[in-house]
Order: structure tokens, then C-alpha cells, then sequence
């Protein structure tokens, strides 16, 4: 293991709790600690704490506090936001139809997947040349409001933007429903609802420098879906138990932060990925930037490296200090359609490798990035050759 101070580019991952937030946290502990529901001064104390958050979120996405709900992370929230509301189609009578994009998150595409088992139908819609199919997409949300999109609005795994305007013009246009995962959004591109007709919204918590296990969905109502607990009314029932007012304290004044602050941060963001692309592309011959030329979040950058293994550049990276990954860590791997243009079958073996910034990455950690991932590269290459390492 090296002795240089470690560099953590693994923000698609999960981001530390900044400063701001864990005292917002300890204060709310300290004197909003009683339960939301009871009458007396504590409870309403916790309340009323409940209620600031919510607005405060609400503010930051451009949307009433009546759309906000708080949940227990961005998983729960995607699985609300496309299995909740194909079972209250159901329950009405009606069958959904569900129209997921192929590179969704696990979160969303599991859920899919569920509704179909239960009766609904389910689309998925590809890329093609690295673009959304939009084509095909339009084509499937013929439904009205029986017929569901989820389109995440940037890539976990790569920083793809995906066109969310365009894919909500479609979905006005025959009167779908159009759910985002924005976790990867929030903080990072423009991103408010009040200027993007998105009916459903999911954000998490520890991907914004918030608490984990700390999420909320942006519905029209708590009925345009069915909780997937039971046994309260809290959260106007769409996620009973009682609530953790200190993680949406923490939640909400990560996501106002994170809006707030976005136009500085992902200006720096893009230079210092840039820098690191350009150093390792004039270092690697043969990289390739998955979505390159594709619009692109500026806190990600995903590479392809010929000839090496994926968990022997990771292991090697990490052994150099330097943390990273190959992608979403809430996958066993990362499916090759991902990656926008991986090898067909039969190709050389190559590496997929996920660098994400942050604020725990400064523009003087570049050098000893693209220093630590040529070196890595050479020896997974010579172990994937079977040289010497």
C-alpha cells in the first residue's frame, strides 16, 4: 500500500457528509428528537423540523412541498415511484404499461421487472450509436396514464445524459407519466422541475454529501402511487414508519447545497475530468472514453482500457491509493451496453474503469490519478498477457 496521501475518485459511489449537513443533523437530534406524530411540544418541535426540510427540498427543485416525500434512499424511492404506481393502476383496473430505458439503474429496472410478473407490461428501450432510441420510446408510451417512462436523467455508469426534455415532450404529447432518477443529477447538471414537466422524481441522499438511507420522491399526490409498506399514515401514507427527522434535515440542506452551489462545482468538476481524459489519452494508446462525444454529467468519466482486466486495474489502483471502480456499485458488474461502445464477442479483453470527482478530488491530485491508472493498466495488462508482473 502507498504512503501518499489516498485520492477518492469513487463519488458515483457514495460521497462523504459534509460539515453543513452533520450539523444540521446533530442540532435536529439534540433538540427535534421527539416523534413527528405526537401532540405534545417535542413531537410537534419534530414537526415542524419535518415540515422546514420538506419546503427547503421542495425550494431546491422547483416544485411545492406537497410533491416531496421523504423515504429511506433513492432505491425505495425509484421502486415507489414504478412499482407503487403500477399497482395502483391495477388496483383501479387498468394495466399498466411500463417503459424503462435499457441502462436504468437496478432500482428502477428491478422494479420493472416486478410489475411485470404482477401484470403489467413491460418495454425496454435501447440505445442506438450511444443516443436513446427515442423512436421507439414514443412509440411505446401510447398508454395515456396507464403507461409509465423512467428515463434516468445521467447515467451512473457513465455520465450520460440522457435527453429527459425531449423524452417528457413525448410523454405530454399522449399524456404518459414520466419518472427520472436524478440521483446522479442533482448538483451536478440544471436541474429543476419547475422548468421540466417530470411527474415523478427520485433523489438519494449520500450521493449529494447527505446521509445514507436518506432518499425522497417527487410525486404529484400520495395517491398517484401505492406504498410499499404498511401500518402508518406517515408520509401521507405512500411511506409509512415513523419519520427520521434528522435525516431529512440532513437531506434537504444536502440537496439545497448541492443546487446552490452546482454552476462552481461542476465548472470544476468538467476541467479536472478533462484534464485527467486528455493526460491518459495522449499516455494510453488505445483508450476510449465510453460517451465521449456524447453530452455528458462532468463528475464522470468512464474508460475503456484494451487489454487488461477489470478487478486487476482496480485492485492495483487501490493498492496505489487511489479508490475507483468499474461502475455502479449497487451491480455485480457492468453490463457491456453500458459502456456506449464496448466489443463484440470474441474482441480483446479490456477493462472498464469508473473515475468519479468530487470534493474530495482537487485539481493537483490529476497528475497522481493518470500517474496511478498507467501504471495500473501496464500491469493488468501484463498479467491478463500472462508476463511478468
Amino acid at each position: 500500500m502507498t504512503s501518499q496521501e489516498p485520492i477518492y475518485a469513487d463519488h458515483a459511489a457514495t460521497t462523504p457528509v459534509r460539515a453543513e449537513v452533520a450539523d444540521a443533523m446533530a442540532a435536529c437530534r439534540e433538540d427535534a428528537f421527539g416523534n413527528p406524530s405526537s401532540v405534545h411540544q417535542w413531537g410537534q418541535r419534530a414537526r415542524r423540523r419535518l415540515e422546514e426540510a420538506r419546503e427547503e427540498a421542495a425550494a431546491a427543485l422547483g416544485v411545492s412541498a406537497d410533491r416531496v416525500f421523504f423515504t429511506r434512499g433513492g432505491t425505495e424511492s425509484a421502486n415507489i415511484a414504478v412499482l407503487g404506481w403500477a399497482r395502483r393502476v391495477m388496483e383501479d383496473g387498468g394495466r399498466p404499461t411500463v417503459v424503462v430505458t435499457e441502462i436504468e439503474h437496478p432500482a428502477v429496472a428491478e422494479a420493472a421487472k416486478r410489475a411485470e410478473t404482477e401484470g403489467a407490461r413491460r418495454v425496454v428501450v435501447g440505445l442506438v450509436d450511444g443516443e436513446l432510441d427515442i423512436g421507439a420510446l414514443a412509440g411505446a408510451a401510447t398508454a395515456g396514464r396507464t403507461a409509465l417512462v423512467s428515463c434516468m436523467w445521467v447515467h451512473n455508469e457513465t455520465g450520460l445524459r440522457l435527453p429527459v426534455e425531449e423524452v417528457a415532450a413525448h410523454c405530454r404529447g399522449v399524456g404518459a407519466v414520466l419518472h427520472s432518477d436524478a440521483v446522479q443529477a442533482v448538483g451536478k447538471v440544471p436541474l429543476r422541475l419547475d422548468g421540466a414537466p417530470v411527474d415523478m422524481l427520485t433523489v438519494a441522499g449520500h450521493k449529494v454529501y447527505g446521509p445514507k438511507a436518506a432518499g425522497l420522491l417527487v410525486a404529484p399526490g400520495a395517491d398517484f402511487a401505492r406504498g410499499l409498506h404498511y401500518g402508518g399514515g406517515q408520509e401521507r401514507g405512500l411511506r409509512p414508519g415513523t419519520e427520521d427527522v434528522a435525516g431529512a434535515v440532513g437531506m434537504a440542506e444536502a440537496v439545497r447545497l448541492a443546487v446552490a452551489e452546482r454552476p462552481a462545482e461542476a465548472a470544476r468538476l468538467k476541467a479536472l475530468r478533462d484534464t485527467v481524459e486528455s493526460r491518459l489519452a495522449a499516455r494510453l494508446p488505445g483508450l476510449r472514453v465510453n460517451h465521449g462525444g456524447a453530452r455528458r454529467a462532468p463528475h464522470v468519466s468512464s474508460l475503456a482500457i484494451p487489454g487488461a482486466d477489470t478487478d486487476m486495474l482496480l485492485s492495483a489502483l487501490d493498492m496505489a491509493g487511489v479508490a475507483a471502480s468499474s461502475g455502479s456499485a449497487c451491480a455485480s458488474g457492468s453490463s457491456s451496453k453500458h459502456s456506449g461502445a464496448a466489443p463484440g464477442a470474441g474482441a480483446p479483453k479490456e477493462a472498464t474503469l469508473r473515475l468519479s470527482f468530487g470534493k474530495l478530488t482537487e485539481e493537483r491530485h490529476a497528475d497522481r490519478i493518470v500517474q496511478a491508472v498507467e501504471a495500473a493498466a501496464a500491469l493488468a495488462r501484463g498479467l491478463n498477457s500472462g508476463g511478468p508482473s
